[in-house]
């Protein structure tokens, strides 16, 4: 009875310990050079089986820069892991082919797929570095073997010359459809749709009625889902035919959190759904409090990469950031 008692407290203290080594940590991940990462996308690396992780990398640590300058003038950051839990920070993306310098350009906001061999990525690129936001941003298609290595391929005409945050995804039928913030259209959610994701043809009309950036569509519990960045915490649709949008009342990550840098509210986001699991991966300003609303210096503009877990409670998708993520993402192909 004793042998026995011993080994269930044993298998109890390893269940434990193991448990606890797949908590993430908050936040997930910082860049370690500009301090800046923002607005995540996470896709398998189906060579190296590992998880990279792109995101917008804005210049925090120079806050000596006048206006909104210190979020353009970079290239797009990433890291990796192997569980989506532990990162490792890689440096920026290579981009060669445009027809414009790259360094006069900024990147920001990249979506990735992967199809028939080829890695494709839609970013938004703004030709410049402005102290202001009012400026020409369009969408740039490339393409990549290796996930580092980026070939331009083209810039997209959609509705509008002020477009941004794409995200692509394959429809049942193998088609795509990309949707987009249309910035010249109060910042309202458009959609366009392409055979190969070489060729769009634009729907020329919004999806959702709430203005929003930052669209992620997933498939989980059934049902379609699309969250938006609304600014005051991620929104939340659903739908059964990806045209027609049905908003849920209630948004998530809109309270702000307990964890380190969680203490405010989450924005641009990307999900990742496994084994019948959801995970949100977003970013935070963690000193962007009431207590320092209006100061603008390194402190109140670097950023922050979380994870959460999200919920299913009756027809309606729940986010309690609080709660401890136990992450071990395996590199499955879709």
């Amino acid at each position: 009875m004793y042998k026995n008692l011993l080994f269930l407290l044993i298998l109890g203290i390893s269940t434990s310990i193991f448990a606890q080594k797949n908590i993430a940590e908050k936040p997930l991940f910082r860049d370690p050079v500009q301090d800046g990462a923002a607005d995540p996308v996470i896709i398998l690396n189906r060579k190296t089986k590992k998880y990279v992780m792109f995101y917008t990398n804005r210049r925090a640590k120079a806050d000596s820069l006048p206006g909104v300058s210190w979020v353009h003038g970079t290239k797009i950051g990433y890291a990796t892991s192997k569980n989506g839990k532990d990162w490792t920070y890689e440096g920026t993306a290579n981009f060669e082919g445009q027809p414009q310098d790259q360094n006069d350009l900024t990147f920001w906001a990249p979506d990735v797929i992967y199809h028939e061999g080829t890695y494709h990525m839609y970013v938004t690129i703004v030709p410049g570095v402005f102290e202001g936001w009012y400026h020409p941003r369009y969408i740039s298609h490339y393409t990549s073997k290796n996930l580092k290595d980026w070939t331009y391929q083209s810039d997209l005409d959609l509705s509008s010359k002020r477009c941004i945050d794409a995200y692509v995804f394959e429809m049942q039928d193998g088609t795509f459809r990309m949707y987009y913030n249309n910035e010249n259209d109060n910042k309202s959610i458009y959609f366009a749709d392409s055979k190969d994701l070489y060729h769009w043809e634009d729907s020329g009309k919004k999806v959702v009625s709430t203005r929003g950036e930052g669209a992620v569509v997933f498939q989980w519990k059934d049902t379609n889902w699309m969250i938006i960045d609304s600014w005051n915490g991620l929104s939340v649709f659903q739908s059964d035919d990806l045209v027609n949008w049905k908003k849920q009342e209630e948004r998530i990550l809109e309270k702000p959190g307990t964890g380190k840098d969680d203490k405010v509210k989450g924005g641009h986001a990307d999900v990742i759904v496994q084994d019948g699991q959801a995970y949100i991966f977003y970013f935070t300003h963690p000193e962007r409090t009431p207590e320092n609303k209006g100061v603008d210096e390194y402190h109140t503009r670097r950023s922050s990469i979380q994870v959460a877990e999200l919920q299913y409670e009756n027809g309606k998708i729940t986010c309690d950031r609080d709660q401890p993520v136990r992450l071990n993402l395996k590199p499955k192909r879709k």
